[in-house]
């Protein structure tokens, strides 16, 4: 296993971080998973502001995002992910209980690789997280890291 982290788990609710937690390790998806618990501390970790902290290509290989976030938004920090060279690559899928119609709109416009409304029910729930977890992290082909576009 790499230093680096497999998933990085962002939301704040801790029922549906236990239960996301459960259903990747019980599938044995990740050797790693990194929670954080507001976007504020979402965008210090991945982008290094914080010391001792993660820097810089060091990054996970999936990130699960909620949108209903403290300090800032889900839609802030997948702004700035997908606006920065180093970030934008990493699949971000949205797990979220918000079914406005503003959000999903929003949210694939800034480049989300999926929008997931996350189910009410615990077993579904935890069957929702190993379906991604397999997705993203067995099935899909990932892009570099780092892609360097080629001059024309």
């Amino acid at each position: 296993m790499t230093n680096e982290n497999d998933i990085l788990l962002i939301d704040d609710d801790d029922a549906g971080i236990e239960l996301a937690l459960h259903a990747l390790h019980e599938n044995n998806f990740v050797g790693h998973i990194q929670v954080l618990r507001d976007g504020e501390e979402a965008l210090d970790y991945l982008f290094g502001a914080v010391p001792g902290q993660r820097a810089r290509g060091h990054m996970p290989k999936l990130i699960l995002l909620d949108l209903k976030l403290p300090k800032v938004d889900g839609i802030e920090v997948l702004r700035r992910l997908k606006n920065d060279p180093e970030t934008k690559f990493i699949p971000v899928v949205i797990l979220t209980s918000s079914k406005e119609e503003r959000d999903l709109a929003m949210g694939y416009d800034l480049g989300v690789n999926s929008y997931i409304l996350k189910p009410v029910d615990f077993d579904h729930f935890r069957e929702l997280v190993k379906q991604v977890g397999m997705y993203w992290l067995m099935i899909n082909e990932p892009a570099p890291i780092r892609m360097e576009v080629a001059a024309v």
